[in-house]
Order: structure tokens, then C-alpha cells, then sequence
């Protein structure tokens, strides 16, 4: 009998010690779904190009576009006064589905899809300067790639707005309380963003997001205004088409350089706001050091210090040493061919090249996409090809940008 007691006893013990494992495997079992970035803009100091045009944001509902990229189950809004002089309250904002289809700007929502946000369970926000919030999530499920219509009802915004210039997508300034109407008929149209940086979305839990930090190019300069045609849209298309739950988010800033502040805060100050503290995000694309090297060229008339090949190079390597302390992968893109414009002046082009041998041999990057092959004419090296260029040969096009995205191994995405 003894040894029956204690053949049991093991039994029991076993048992108890097998279910505290189940116990405490399921503990750790991820969620189904997580949040994950779909949309954002890179915050700057708004001047005078950017300067809302009357009625302005003294007494204004303010609506504005944005194209998404992953779809999910509920979404919320990140609102920014990161450059604000001065508080930013903002006394009520409402999302809906956009009307929009296709390129044709639209102001109008869709019927029955119009939500109140709320901040903390309150219709109304105050941001510090300086800071930025969160809303509350949103019970309303989105489809990838939809457009979203977000009104902020704003009264005496501080005089620097946080906004983002280079949108490529028309918002809407409407006088006075707004922010339910279908639709705004007397708004006036701009072609900027302000106040919204980002829009995150609850996905599968295998979803994650890729930021793409860079300048002009990456903000879509010469793509169609309202027709989603930038790089970072063709290649959310594809993932989408090649069922891979990705966010891309475009972290692109016209004129922005690696190692000085041009148009926004230099790259290597901007990366944790943009890149690192970005939701879900698992890689980052670097394509930047184009205004670099070409402003290099005139810099003792700008009193500036010249970046060579040297300092852009370690730039590069501060950008994978930091990204890689927060778990990501870093995959460097070369820099793009812009021989035929001024800014681009032949005694660039070594440059270029000593650079793009470096992305491409150096191993530092966690992968290379080579955009500089994918665009160059062959028949003309270091100038773009004729159907990828946008009229400037320094920007893509919609079929350059397209290009570029076609040009980037899927693969690299994969979990």
C-alpha cells in the first residue's frame, strides 16, 4: 500500500506540475491581435508654405484624407503639437470612411460610418507643447488600403502648427463646427497636413510595420496629387497582394538631410519620434543622403560644413547601431541617379557612387534594396530612366515610384 501512496503521490505531483505548465504556456500565448501602424506623416514646424490659407484655425473644422495602409478590426489617432509655441486644445474630432474614389478628392463621408473619437472618455483634448496623445480607440473596422476622413474642430491653434507640408493629398478647411457634416461644400482646399501624425490599427497579431525614412523622394514629390502614387504606397499594395500583414509607413521629409536640419529636423534627431517609436514596427528602410551630397556642393556658400561620403557613411552606421538596440532590421536603399538637374552637379556623382558601394558592400545593412540599378538608365548612367523620371530628373514619377516598389524583394517582410 505504501508503495501505491506514493506511485499516486508522483502521479499527482506530475499532473499538478504538468497543468502549471499548460497554465503558465498559455499565459504567455500572444493576444490574437496587437496594434500596428498603418498611416503616419513626419511632424515639422509649419511655416510660411505651409501656412493654412483663410479661414484658417481660428474658428475651423478641419478634414483631412488619409490613405491606410493595413486593415484592422478597431484604429485610433495619434494627434501632434510637437512644435507647437503653445498649448493645442482641440474641442471635438470625428473619423468616418471617405467617399473618395479613385484620384477624385473628395470632402464627403460615407453615410453611417461617422465615430466621435474621445480622449481618456472625453470629447475634448488639450496638448502641451511639445507633446502629443493618443485616442481612444475606435470600434470600427477598416479595410486595407481605405481612406479615412479625420475632423479636428480647432480654435486658437498656436501660432507654430505642427503639420506636414508635402501631403499630395487635399484636406479641407471648413468655418466654423463641422466635424459631422456629409459633407463640407464651401471648404476650402489645402494640400497639407496638420495636427494628425498617424493612425494605428488592431491587426492580426502577425502584423508588423515597416518605416521608410527619407526625404523628397520618399514624400512623393512628383506623384499624382490624391492618387496614392508614392513608393511607399506601390509597395503596401504589393505586400497586401502577396498576403503579407504589413503597415508601411512613410517617414519622408522634402528636403530633409542625414546630418544637418534642411526642411524638418535632421534624420539622425527625428529617428526615435519617426522611426524607433513607431507601433509594431519591425524594419526600417533608409533612403536618405541625396540633399546631403548635393548641398555638400555649395556648402561654404551656405556656411555650412560640407557632409562627405565619410559622415554619411556614419550616419548610416548610428542609425542600424540604434535601430538594432530596439530588435529591428535595418535594410539600406542607395541613393537614386539625378544627373540633369542642377542641384545634382557632376562633381556629385563620386560621391554617390563611393556611398552606394558602401551600402551595397559593406554588410553593415541587414539587407540592400538596390533602388540605384533599378532606376538608372543604362544608357545613360547616373541619369533616371526616361519613363521613371518625373520631369525633374532628380524625382520619380507615379511609374518611377512604382519601379521602386517593384524593385524591393518582398521577401524581406516575411515573419
Amino acid at each position: 500500500m505504501r508503495f501505491r501512496s506514493l506511485f499516486l503521490a508522483g502521479v499527482l505531483l506530475a499532473s499538478t506540475a504538468a497543468f502549471g505548465v499548460a497554465q503558465a504556456a498559455n499565459a504567455i500565448q500572444p493576444d490574437a491581435t496587437k496594434w500596428v501602424g498603418s498611416w503616419m506623416a513626419s511632424a515639422l514646424a509649419g511655416g510660411a508654405d505651409s501656412a493654412p490659407p483663410a479661414p484658417g484655425f481660428t474658428d475651423a473644422t478641419l478634414r483631412q484624407v488619409v490613405h491606410l495602409t493595413l486593415g484592422g478590426a478597431r484604429v485610433r489617432f495619434r494627434l501632434s503639437n510637437a512644435f507647437g509655441t503653445a498649448p493645442l486644445t482641440i474641442p471635438g474630432a470625428h473619423v468616418a470612411l471617405s467617399a473618395k474614389e479613385g484620384k477624385t478628392p473628395s470632402a464627403a463621408i460615407r453615410a453611417g460610418s461617422d465615430h466621435a473619437l474621445t480622449f481618456d472618455g472625453q470629447p475634448s483634448v488639450t496638448i502641451p507643447a511639445g507633446g502629443m496623445v493618443w485616442s481612444d480607440p475606435v470600434d470600427m473596422a477598416v479595410p486595407d488600403m481605405a481612406d479615412l476622413a479625420v475632423s479636428l474642430r480647432l480654435k486658437d491653434v498656436p501660432a507654430t502648427v505642427t503639420a506636414h507640408p508635402g501631403s499630395r493629398a487635399t484636406s479641407y478647411i471648413a468655418t466654423g463646427d463641422a466635424l459631422a457634416a456629409a459633407d463640407l461644400p464651401g471648404a476650402v482646399p489645402v494640400t497639407h497636413w496638420y495636427i494628425l501624425t498617424g493612425v494605428d490599427v488592431q491587426a492580426p497579431a502577425a502584423a508588423n510595420a515597416v518605416v521608410v525614412l527619407g526625404d523628397s523622394i520618399t514624400d512623393g514629390r512628383d506623384s499624382t496629387t490624391d492618387g496614392n502614387g508614392r513608393w511607399t504606397d506601390a509597395l503596401a499594395r504589393n505586400l497586401l497582394r502577396g498576403k503579407s500583414p504589413v503597415g508601411v509607413l512613410n517617414a519622408g521629409i522634402g528636403g530633409n538631410r542625414l546630418l544637418l536640419d534642411g526642411i524638418g529636423p535632421r534624420a539622425l534627431d527625428r529617428l526615435d519620434r519617426d522611426v524607433l517609436d513607431q507601433t509594431g514596427v519591425r524594419w526600417v528602410i533608409v533612403l536618405e543622403g541625396i540633399n546631403d551630397l548635393a548641398t555638400a556642393l555649395k556648402a561654404e556658400e551656405r556656411k555650412e560644413v560640407a557632409a562627405t561620403p565619410e559622415a554619411i557613411i556614419g550616419a548610416y552606421r548610428q542609425i542600424i547601431a540604434r535601430a538594432h538596440a530596439r530588435g529591428l532590421l535595418v535594410y539600406g536603399a542607395t541613393i537614386l541617379p539625378c544627373q540633369g538637374i542642377g542641384y545634382c552637379a557632376p562633381a556629385m556623382e563620386p560621391n554617390r557612387q563611393k556611398v552606394n558601394a558602401w551600402i551595397r558592400g559593406s554588410g553593415a545593412f541587414d539587407a540592400v534594396i538596390d533602388l540605384d540599378r533599378t532606376l538608372e538608365d543604362p544608357k545613360n548612367p547616373g541619369h533616371l530612366l526616361p519613363e521613371a523620371d518625373g520631369g525633374d530628373h532628380l524625382h520619380p514619377g507615379d511609374t518611377g515610384y512604382r519601379l521602386m516598389a517593384e524593385g524591393t524583394d518582398l521577401a524581406l517582410f516575411a515573419r
